[in-house]
């Protein structure tokens, strides 16, 4: 969260709406002193003030946080555009198709940067019946383990959380091209074009 970014966005909403400071502050309980202080960078407004103030200015919490409007632009959705993101807290994990601001257990998560895969995360594919059967040479320990495999094409995510003393293995229906990933608790996410 920066101060900048947040200050930007009120300011710009307030205008929008034609209120002045003092007409903001008036409607959160403050004085237009403090709404000047966020709109210049110099200071938050405090916790307690997001939700009445995101509420004043027709956002949601977390695009004021962000300091950026969300709008829901849909640009076909293609699948390959998928962006991860693993809570180090709770290990959740989510993904999404586009820019988002994402958030769990209070705080603010990054989208995950896929690195190619290397010789310790080396992925195995057996064709049974009709789908594959992936599998990862991958100690799966409470301290080092793979936490999901997820196969992705334009068209469709197929994604498998994996657990510690469980093994690192899973069934995908392959249809077409697309990308295989893996996430390592410990060397992050990873990808192979298959």
């Amino acid at each position: 969260m920066h101060y900048d970014g947040v200050g930007k966005i009120i300011r710009a909403l307030r205008e929008k709406k034609n209120l002045t400071q003092t007409e903001l502050a008036e409607k959160i309980g403050v004085t237009d002193k403090a709404v000047s202080k966020w709109e210049t960078g110099k200071g938050l407004p405090d916790i307690s003030l997001m939700e009445p103030l995101a509420h004043a200015l027709e956002i949601s919490v977390m695009e004021l946080l962000s300091g950026a409007p969300v709008s829901n632009q849909n640009r076909s959705g293609n699948m390959l555009r998928t962006k991860f993101y693993v809570c180090p807290l709770c290990g959740n994990i989510i993904h999404c198709t586009g820019e988002a601001a994402i958030s769990c257990c209070g705080i603010h998560l990054p989208a995950l940067e896929a690195e190619e895969m290397d010789a310790e995360h080396e992925i195995n594919m057996e064709k049974v019946e009709d789908e594959q059967f992936v599998t990862v040479s991958h100690d799966m320990t409470k301290e080092h383990y793979i936490s999901f495999l997820a196969y992705i094409t334009g068209d469709r995510v197929q994604l498998v959380k994996l657990y510690p003393e469980g093994n690192a293995e899973s069934r995908f229906q392959m249809r077409g091209r697309g990308f295989l990933y893996l996430y390592c608790n410990r060397h992050g996410l990873m990808k192979k074009r298959v």
